[in-house]
């Protein structure tokens, strides 16, 4: 320290002494209030945020949130206190999301956004949050409906393109050609583990993240064929279909996907998790079963008197016939054969009764 400069220190000390100010209490506050300033930044909360709730997400899901907070929201906001954000602070960092056409990553960022600064005013470190006067700053997000095909010739075509296809990977393919089996989430499929797998009872038991409930899949034979193959594959691992990189991961979540792509099933045909609408249409419609069957196979919230926990095992008897006549039905629509099933049947009955 120059001696200057400490004499200009000196006269401030003394003049804050004259206004009845204690110099170094006054220098306490302001390094309180420095630190005070850097642990309350917007990525200091967001970290604290995602530590506290980010737990309860799935691995996916968390993995997402972290990748939208460092490649869009940190750079932009991340030192600032949390405190003092606007809504045109965080308006500009959604717009320039927009702007390269990810309109639905945008509207995520402010909800995310919402979230961390709601969690700084419930913790005493913000006063309001600055999103909630952003509704209407974007165009609306349009919902884009996973292509499934209904027609029988569509899903036909759709089934012997992924049996013929010989650019994928062997494991790649049997998850394919399980997936319009069973009526499951992709995530749910990459991630099957041979612990949940009996063969010898043909099911397949495991909990919904998404929902929180226990669920049974009823194995068909020709599901219990694919996976025999894949216990001479994979059995020593953890999962049915592991990842190519990492066997002690599950695999990739595009990878279903690209394989879809490599099939020569383009995105507007049909996709993965279009196969459970596909499923829940046809089931009902062309071979005649109950929905509340349907329901209970996907692993949807069925209102029960007696509780969800009930709800895991009723009608299992009934699911597995369902399953394997969903089965049948998909070999007999790969190999064109006559698939007019007994839902259409009786509706054409039914008219015919009518009419006369």
């Amino acid at each position: 320290v120059s001696l200057a400069l400490a004499r200009e220190r000196r006269d401030a000390a003394r003049k804050q002494v004259a206004a009845g100010t204690d110099p170094s209490a006054a220098k306490k506050v302001e390094k309180r209030e420095s630190r005070d300033r850097a642990s309350n930044t917007f990525q200091a909360i967001s970290d604290e945020w995602v530590a506290t709730h980010g737990a309860r997400l799935v691995e996916g899901s968390r993995a997402r949130l972290k990748q939208l907070l460092k490649r869009d929201i940190l750079p932009a906001i991340g030192r600032e206190p949390i405190a003092t954000l606007t809504p045109p602070q965080i308006l500009e960092v959604a717009r320039k999301v927009q702007a390269r056409g990810a309109l639905d990553t945008a509207h995520q960022v402010i909800g995310l956004c919402g979230q961390v600064c709601r969690y700084a005013v419930a913790t005493g470190r913000a006063v309001s949050d600055p999103t909630r006067d952003l509704r209407g700053a974007l165009p609306p997000a349009q919902t884009v409906h996973r292509a499934a095909p209904t027609d029988p010739k569509v899903l036909g075509e759709v089934l012997r393109k992924i049996e013929a296809c010989e650019r994928m990977s062997f494991p790649v393919k049997q998850a394919l050609r399980l997936a319009p089996l069973l009526l499951v989430r992709p995530g749910e499929l990459r991630q099957m583990r041979w612990a949940e797998v009996n063969l010898e009872i043909e099911e397949w038991r495991f909990r919904v993240t998404k929902t929180s409930i226990d669920h049974i899949v009823p194995l068909p034979k020709q599901a219990v064929a694919i996976l025999r193959e894949m216990h001479l594959l994979t059995a020593r691992g953890t999962y049915v279909f592991p990842n190519l990189r990492d066997y002690f991961k599950p695999m990739n979540e595009n990878t279903l996907c690209l394989a879809m792509r490599t099939a020569g099933i383009t995105r507007d045909v049909a996709t993965v998790h279009g196969f459970r609408a596909v499923a829940r249409t046809q089931l009902d419609e062309v071979l005649g079963y109950r929905p509340d069957l349907i329901e209970h196979q996907l692993a949807h919230a069925v209102r029960d008197p007696n509780g969800r926990a009930y709800n895991r095992t009723r009608f299992l008897d009934e699911r597995k016939i369902m399953l394997q006549g969903w089965a049948d039905y998909l070999d007999r629509v790969r190999t064109g054969a006559d698939v007019v099933e007994l839902g259409q049947r009786r509706r054409e009955a039914g008219a015919t009764e009518a009419n006369a």
